[in-house]
C-alpha cells in the first residue's frame, strides 16, 4: 500500500447517512438480493424463483457454514469500530435504584452504586433496613461507614454514634464543626444512666394516657439496663428482682403519687433506696419484714454498687451535664478515654449509652430517619444474656423507630464469643445477623471467610471475592441484600474524605522519641514511612526493615 493512500484521512458518515443505509437493507433496496423494480403503479414484483440456500450452507469465502441465507433473512450494516464503539451489549445494572447516598460504583456492570436503606425497604428489596459490616482491620471499614454517614446527611439522614471505642469518628464531627462528647479519664462530661431526657420537659403537655404509655417504655427499658448492669457483675437477677427494680424506680421518679411531676432520679438512689427500704416498699413487695427483703436484694444492690464506686464511678451516677444538639447532622459518644479502665468498663458504658441513645431518640418527634452506629458491638452483648436482648430488641424495632442500625464487626466469631457454646446469648446473638437484611462484606483471610460462607450461606464465588478481590486493595466489599447475589463495590473517597477518614494519622504523625536518659544515646525504634519502590534512603537495616534506629 503507498504512503499516499495511507494517510488518506477517512471519510466519516452522519447518523443520517447511516441510518438510511441501514434502512436500505431491510427495505430490499434495488442493490439487495432477491428485489426487483417495481412496476408501473407502484407494486412491487417479487422473484418467484430465489436462489434458496445449500443444504450445507454456503461454501463460498465469507459465507460460513449456515443453514440459511441469513443476508437474505437480516439486514446487514457495515461500520467502522469508530462508528459503533458506544455499542456494548449483554451489559445490564445491580438492579439497585438510583437513590440516597452516591457511595461509590459497581465493578461488575460500572455503575454508579447508592445506599439508602428506607427506600430498599419500601421498595421491597429488603425486609429491615438495619446494616451489619464485617471486616478486618486496616480494610476500609471505618471510612466505609463514614463516608455512608456523611453523604446521608445530604438526604436528611442523621446520625447517633452510640459509643465510639476508639475515637475513630471524631475527626468527622470537628471537620463538621461539630464537638463530640467524650466520657472517661480527664473529661468534664456526665451521663446520668436514668436520665429522663425530653419526657421531663414534654410531661405535663401529655395527656393521661399518654403519660402512662411513655413511662411504662422509659421504666422497662431503665429495668432491662439495670439487670443487664447486675448481670455483668456476676449476678443473674430473677423475676423478683426485676419487680423490685421496677418498683423503685416508679416510686424515685415520681409516678406513684399522682403523674403530677417526674423527678430525675441516678443510680445512687436506687442502690440507697434497696439498701434502707421504707415499710411501704416491702409491704407492697409481699416480703414478710424488711429483713427479708434486705436479704434477698442484697446481691443486685452490691452489684449496682460496683458502678458507684468501681472503675466507672462518677461517669454514669451523676446529673446528666450537657446538651446535645440534635439539629447537628451528627452526635457521637467518644469512649477512647475509657479503655484504659478495662473491657468491661467499656461494655458498661455501651449498655448505658445504649439504653438512654434509644431512650432519646424515640421521643423525637421531628419525624426524621436516624442512623445508630453500634460499632464493636459484641463487647457489650458479653456483659450477659440481658445486654444480648437489648440489642435484639432495638434490632427488631428499627422499622417501627425510624431508625438504621448499622453493626460493625470484625469477624462472625465476635457473635460467638458473648457466651459459652450452646448457651441463650450464643443463639440470639447468632440471630442478630438475620435482622440485619444488608450485609457489607470487606476483605478477610481465609478462615474467616469459611465462618462467613457459612454464617450467611454465601455461594462459593462470593467467598472467593471477599478473601480474593476485596483484600487487593481498601474499600473494596461484597454487598449482600439478603439472599440476593453479591455486588462486588468500590467505594470511593475524595482527597478531603481520604484526609479525615485516615485511621493510620496516629502512626504517620507520631513525633520521634526522645534520647535515652541513660546517655548511651540508643534510642528505640520508631515506624518511618517507606516510599513506593524502594525503601528508605538512609536508616536501613539489613534485609530491608522499615525501622530506623
Amino acid at each position: 500500500m503507498s504512503p499516499l493512500r495511507r494517510n488518506r484521512p477517512v471519510r466519516t458518515r452522519d447518523a443520517a447517512e447511516l441510518l438510511s443505509q441501514f434502512a436500505g437493507r431491510d427495505a430490499a433496496g434495488p442493490d439487495a438480493p432477491g428485489s426487483e423494480p417495481d412496476e408501473p403503479g407502484g407494486r412491487r414484483r417479487e422473484r418467484v424463483n430465489r436462489v434458496a440456500a445449500p443444504r450445507q450452507g454456503h461454501r463460498e469465502p465469507g459465507r460460513g457454514w449456515s443453514a440459511v441465507d441469513a443476508t437474505r433473512r437480516t439486514p446487514v450494516h457495515t461500520a467502522t469500530t469508530a462508528e459503533i464503539g458506544g455499542l456494548f451489549p449483554l451489559l445490564a445494572a445491580n438492579g439497585v435504584p438510583a437513590v440516597g447516598a452516591r457511595l461509590g460504583y459497581d465493578t461488575q456492570s460500572g455503575g454508579a452504586f447508592y445506599v439508602h436503606p428506607t427506600e430498599w425497604v419500601l421498595r421491597g428489596m429488603v425486609t429491615n433496613p438495619n446494616l451489619a459490616v464485617f471486616g478486618e482491620p486496616g480494610r476500609g471499614k471505618s471510612s466505609t461507614v463514614v463516608a455512608l454517614l456523611l453523604r446521608m446527611m445530604l438526604f436528611g439522614v442523621r446520625s447517633l454514634i452510640s459509643g465510639d471505642v476508639k475515637g475513630e469518628y471524631t475527626p468527622l464531627l470537628r471537620a463538621l464543626g461539630i464537638t463530640p462528647i467524650a466520657l472517661g479519664r480527664g473529661s468534664p462530661h456526665r451521663l446520668n444512666a436514668l436520665d429522663l431526657g425530653p419526657v421531663r420537659a414534654r410531661w405535663t403537655g401529655w395527656s393521661i394516657e399518654r403519660q402512662r404509655e411513655e413511662l411504662s417504655s422509659v421504666l422497662a427499658r431503665w429495668t432491662r439496663m439495670l439487670t443487664a448492669l447486675a448481670e455483668a457483675q456476676g449476678y443473674s437477677p430473677t423475676v423478683t428482682d426485676e419487680l423490685v427494680l421496677s418498683t423503685v424506680l416508679t416510686r424515685l421518679v415520681g409516678a406513684a403519687d399522682g403523674y403530677t411531676e417526674l423527678r430525675p432520679i441516678t443510680i445512687p438512689q436506687v442502690v440507697a433506696r434497696l439498701a434502707d427500704p421504707d415499710d411501704d416498699l416491702w409491704r407492697e413487695l409481699r416480703f414478710a419484714d424488711r429483713r427479708q427483703f434486705v436479704d434477698h436484694t442484697r446481691q443486685i444492690t452490691d452489684a449496682l454498687s460496683n458502678l458507684v464506686v468501681g472503675p466507672l464511678a462518677g461517669l454514669f451516677d451523676e446529673p446528666t451535664n450537657f446538651d446535645l444538639d440534635w439539629d447537628a447532622p451528627v452526635q457521637s459518644m467518644d469512649l477512647s478515654l475509657l479503655r484504659s479502665r478495662g473491657d468491661q468498663a467499656v461494655a458498661v458504658a455501651l449498655t448505658c449509652l445504649g439504653s438512654w441513645s434509644s431512650m432519646i431518640t424515640d421521643l423525637q418527634d421531628d419525624g426524621d430517619v436516624r442512623i445508630v452506629v453500634r460499632d464493636e458491638v459484641w463487647r457489650q452483648m458479653r456483659l450477659g444474656l440481658r445486654a444480648v436482648q437489648a440489642v435484639d430488641s432495638d434490632l427488631r424495632l428499627s422499622r417501627a423507630e425510624r431508625k438504621i442500625q448499622l453493626l460493625v464487626m470484625h469477624k462472625p466469631s465476635d457473635l460467638l464469643s458473648v457466651g459459652a457454646a450452646g448457651s441463650q446469648e450464643v443463639s440470639i446473638a447468632k440471630d442478630l445477623l438475620a435482622l440485619c437484611s444488608t450485609r457489607i462484606l470487606l476483605g478477610q483471610s481465609t478462615r474467616v471467610g469459611d465462618e462467613l460462607a457459612d454464617e450467611l450461606g454465601l455461594y462459593e464465588r462470593e467467598q472467593a471475592v471477599i478473601t480474593g478481590w476485596a483484600m487487593e486493595g481498601p474499600g473494596r466489599a461484597l454487598w449482600k441484600l439478603e439472599n440476593s447475589p453479591g455486588m462486588k463495590i468500590q467505594t470511593v473517597l475524595s482527597a478531603t474524605e481520604r484526609a479525615v477518614f485516615d485511621t493510620n494519622a496516629g502512626l504517620r504523625d507520631a513525633p520521634a522519641p526522645e534520647p535515652s536518659p541513660t546517655g548511651s544515646g540508643v534510642r528505640k525504634p520508631r515506624l518511618v514511612s517507606v516510599p513506593a519502590g524502594g525503601a528508605p534512603a538512609t536508616g536501613v537495616e539489613p534485609g530491608g526493615s522499615s525501622l530506623r534506629r
